[in-house]
């Protein structure tokens, strides 16, 4: 998902969100072996994890079940997607005889984002003005900014490019992106191109 703060002004940050992780809870025990018996293309081999690997294509996901009910899903590019990979995985296992009761509980843990601030970013100046943020260029050449409000984790590189991490909802991560340029504005770190 692009979000985009006008559509001619350059000056502003673009996010695209890379990848959405969210649990979800079945409320059930679920039989790998069966899945793996009657489902093409999954992976399953528990001497090396306890958990089955289900692909899908559309849209393009990874998602972990293991035998407690409880699944992982990663690689959705939007929330919207976590719940369409959720409903055609739960689909297919019941068109294919396997035993599903009950309702998916989903929940988003995590969301990763990159942005663009179109602007070079002053890193030292940066890291001596604002708070909750730690920058050792000798070890990782991005500041690293907490922030309190959404809670996320900002990778910011001189370049302008960044890193959201943490995000819960889609969009926290739009207004973290907002709120950090803004801020870098304000103390006078942004260099626009």
């Amino acid at each position: 998902m692009q979000f985009s703060w006008g559509a001619y002004d350059m000056a502003k940050p673009s996010v695209r969100i890379e990848n959405v992780v969210a649990s979800v809870t079945m409320n059930q025990s679920i039989d790998l072996d069966a899945i793996s018996g009657n489902v093409p293309g999954v992976e399953y081999n528990p001497e090396q994890f306890p958990g089955l690997v289900y692909r899908l294509a559309k849209p393009r996901t990874a998602t972990l079940i293991f035998s407690s009910g409880k699944m992982v899903c990663t690689g959705a590019k939007s929330e919207k997607e976590v719940h369409n990979a959720v409903r055609k995985i739960i689909k297919n296992l019941k068109d294919r005889n396997i035993v599903i009761i009950g309702t998916p509980e989903i929940k988003i843990q995590n969301i990763v984002a990159s942005a663009n601030l179109n602007a070079e970013v002053n890193l030292e100046k940066a890291a001596f003005l604002l708070e909750n943020v730690m920058y050792e260029p000798e070890q990782f050449p991005g500041l690293i900014y907490r922030m309190a409000e959404p809670k996320v984790v900002l990778l910011i590189f001189s370049s302008g490019k960044m890193v959201c991490t943490g995000a819960k909802h889609e969009d926290e991560v739009k207004v973290a992106v907002d709120k950090i340029h803004l801020k870098l504005k304000d103390l006078g770190v942004l260099y626009e191109e």
